[in-house]
């Protein structure tokens, strides 16, 4: 067998064949690495590996059709067909031959993510089980064309049957996609089913997002090991069709490929009934497809049933959401999943909802309520500046789902009124739907209108008011918080006289300081002295934020009477070396004047008074209404609205106040110069695949004289 393995290794080395396929594969490879590594930044290779896969539908039925087909054509199989040397080690030998002639190139993509991660933080799992798949896809590949190979003695039929098998294999995800969509019948979804056992891509895509999935390591090996299997068979067959055993043998072969056809497929489909935390592993630097620990106690809690309606057909399904999905079933018994295809079951929403959701949105039935979770809530999306498009930033379904159900099983919901009437700021829909995800309820209110804050108020909202409240507005608000009610008060820089507004402020005992806030140290600081990146003392608020940061430019700072009956808990503070700045006219002079106030400065706090009904009344105040916007949470990509939603968790006190945020895609990109970029272009373009190939044809050329 090793002298066999050794023969072939040394054929595709010695007839070009071997030093084309390499060259061709990092010549396209490098094109891809220097415009998506080094150019984009991209901190893995996944897309790279995405992107050149389909060379493989010319590249390998080149390296195949040899490696059978002209033995049996030049009559040289003779020789295997009497060699003391068993078919199965003949096949095994010449197929990792091939797989070592694959395994070159692989091998030197495995070089890029080492010297990527010396540029910045680099998504190393999911490059290497991208790269894992990408081999494993290859190796099926080369399977494939041996067998083919193996059936004709004509190298170009060898060929053509092995590129339109390879195409057919690459191209059937889609098609599977459509025939989803234009049929429901039986018929139609045995079909699908049967066609989807030949998309090849679909496994690796699923390794390429993040997932190491026993599912898909499983398909590749066992459908590769069964066209083995029947390349063996094929040659056997061959071997002693003119012995008077034909028919007996005939027989024998068709038994071992039905025997080994039943058990790759039980194998793969025993597989989809196990749970997925069970045969998948996260790979990704920031656990994108991991449920966090709130979540997993969250369920483990749940005592009421819950059913998550799927508005989708199951072949037209979304992977991760549907992982996401499984996850959750698993940790409970309690939840029940459901997909209702739209084409058999048009109406079906209208139980639940008169608006009709997108397709993969949900529908989330509890005890107490049901909640629609729509499918574009799922992900987070951005414009890209540089290709004009929306592009997917991140992934909320776990935060979604989990919402829902809480909300779903949850008998009383806390409501807060966001007042209106005096030029507030409106909140950017990021944070809305952050109130959404938080299970807050909440409504405009106008002071004007009614007599008093309604008695179903768990808390008010007073953010950035540029126009002064009236006497009366102050009365109606003070008596609320009195009766033990909470607040959000965000006070913002105005020229308007706010006398009234701050009396608000006042019954905490808390005012704000004249100016604006300059940072001197530049460790606080964002490119300008007015863009803070506050100290963040540990509290129950700022826990949700861990180790990140929060961005609020334009703040002013808060003092409070520290020998007052309130209890204040500062959670938001500037350096020692800030100070407020008095004359904003001057606002690109970053000197201090004499008549700026020193630092340090409180920035963001949570007040608690005892009221003389003998309640507690809570306050959470900031001073900066530029902080709840979706400019300055882009900064910090998502702290802002973590802090956002953990307001809430701390004024309502609830204990299911959980609220898992989204997950982004990105770890923030690669930096490279553009000496660096056209010195690694250059190596991986050029230099490599011509150094390939110049050895190649030397060798090649040698021999030829020889």
């Amino acid at each position: 067998m090793m002298a066999i393995y050794k023969r072939e290794l040394q054929s595709f080395f010695d007839s070009f064949i071997g030093w084309l396929f390499i060259a061709v594969t990092l010549f396209i490879m490098g094109i891809y690495f220097t415009v998506f590594n080094m150019l984009a930044g991209y901190p893995t290779i996944s897309y790279v590996l995405q992107s050149i896969v389909f060379l493989f539908i010319i590249t390998i039925p080149i390296l195949t059709m040899r490696t059978l087909a002209e033995e049996r054509k030049y009559k040289t199989d003779q020789l295997i067909l009497t060699a003391p040397v068993s078919v199965g080690r003949i096949v095994m030998a010449k197929y990792f031959a091939l797989v070592t002639v694959l395994a070159i190139p692989t091998a030197i993509i495995g070089l890029t993510p080492p010297f990527l991660a010396i540029y910045g933080e680099f998504q190393i799992g999911l490059s290497y089980t991208s790269l894992f798949g990408f081999f494993l896809y290859g190796c099926l590949g080369l399977a494939i064309g041996l067998l083919l190979s193996s059936l004709t003695e004509s190298v170009v039929i060898a060929a053509v049957l092995t590129l339109v098998t390879l195409f057919a294999g690459y191209i059937m995800s889609g098609l599977c996609n459509v025939l989803s969509s234009i049929g429901t019948n039986v018929v139609t979804k045995i079909l699908t089913k049967i066609l989807y056992c030949f998309d090849m891509v679909g496994r690796f895509d699923s390794l390429c997002s993040g997932y190491l999935q026993l599912e898909s390591v499983a398909y590749y090996l066992t459908f590769t090991a069964f066209i083995l299997l029947c390349t063996v068979q094929s040659i056997q067959k061959r071997r002693y069709e003119v012995s008077g055993r034909g028919i007996k043998l005939g027989a024998y072969s068709i038994a071992n490929i039905l025997v080994a056809a039943i058990v790759t497929i039980a194998v793969n489909l025993g597989l989809n009934y196990v749970p997925d935390q069970y045969t998948s592993v996260d790979v990704t630097v920031n656990k994108m497809y991991t449920l966090t620990d709130d979540t997993i106690q969250t369920l483990g809690n749940l005592e009421q049933d819950v059913t998550i309606y799927v508005l989708a057909d199951e072949a037209s399904k979304d992977n991760d959401l549907d992982k996401t999905l499984q996850q959750f079933k698993g940790l409970s018994g309690h939840i029940k999943v459901e997909y209702i295809s739209p084409v058999t079951n048009p109406r079906f929403y209208y139980n639940y909802t008169d608006i009709q959701p997108t397709s993969n949105s949900m529908i989330v039935v509890g005890s107490y309520d049901n909640v629609v979770v729509d499918y574009n809530d799922i992900y987070t999306f951005e414009f890209n500046y540089i290709t004009y498009q929306e592009e997917i930033t991140g992934y909320d379904g776990e935060g979604q789902i989990l919402s829902a159900i809480i909300r779903a099983s949850s008998e009383d919901i806390p409501k807060f009124y966001i007042i209106a009437g005096h030029d507030e700021l409106a909140f950017d829909e990021r944070f809305t739907k952050a109130l959404d995800k938080e299970n807050i309820a909440y409504e405009t209110l106008g002071l004007y209108a009614v007599d008093a804050i309604p008695e179903d108020a768990h808390g008010i909202i007073l953010n950035a008011p540029t126009s002064d409240y009236s006497v009366d507005d102050v009365e109606k608000v003070r008596t609320y918080l009195e009766k033990g009610g909470n607040a959000l008060i965000i006070p913002t820089w105005t020229t308007e006289t706010m006398t009234n507004f701050e009396q608000i402020l006042g019954y905490y005992g808390v005012s704000v300081v004249e100016g604006m806030i300059v940072e001197n140290d530049p460790n606080y600081y964002y490119q300008s002295p007015y863009y803070l990146f506050p100290y963040i003392e540990s509290t129950d608020i700022t826990e949700r934020i861990g180790n990140g940061t929060v961005f609020a430019p334009f703040s002013r700072g808060l003092t409070y009477d520290e020998d007052s009956d309130v209890f204040y808990q500062p959670f938001l503070t500037t350096s020692e070396s800030a100070y407020s700045k008095i004359n904003m006219s001057e606002s690109e002079d970053y000197r201090k004047s004499n008549d700026d106030i020193d630092g340090p400065f409180v920035i963001g706090m949570k007040a608690e008074k005892a009221t003389q009904s003998g309640e507690t009344s809570q306050a959470v105040i900031l001073a900066t209404e530029q902080m709840f916007t979706a400019n300055a949470d882009d900064v910090v990509p998502g702290y802002n609205v973590k802090l956002f939603g953990s307001i809430f968790g701390s004024l309502t006190q609830r204990e299911d106040s959980i609220s898992v945020p989204v997950k982004y895609y990105e770890i923030g990109n690669l930096a490279f110069n553009a000496r660096a970029v056209y010195v690694v272009g250059i190596i991986s373009v050029i230099i490599i695949p011509l150094g390939c190939l110049i050895v190649g044809l030397f060798i090649w050329l040698r021999r030829r004289r020889k």
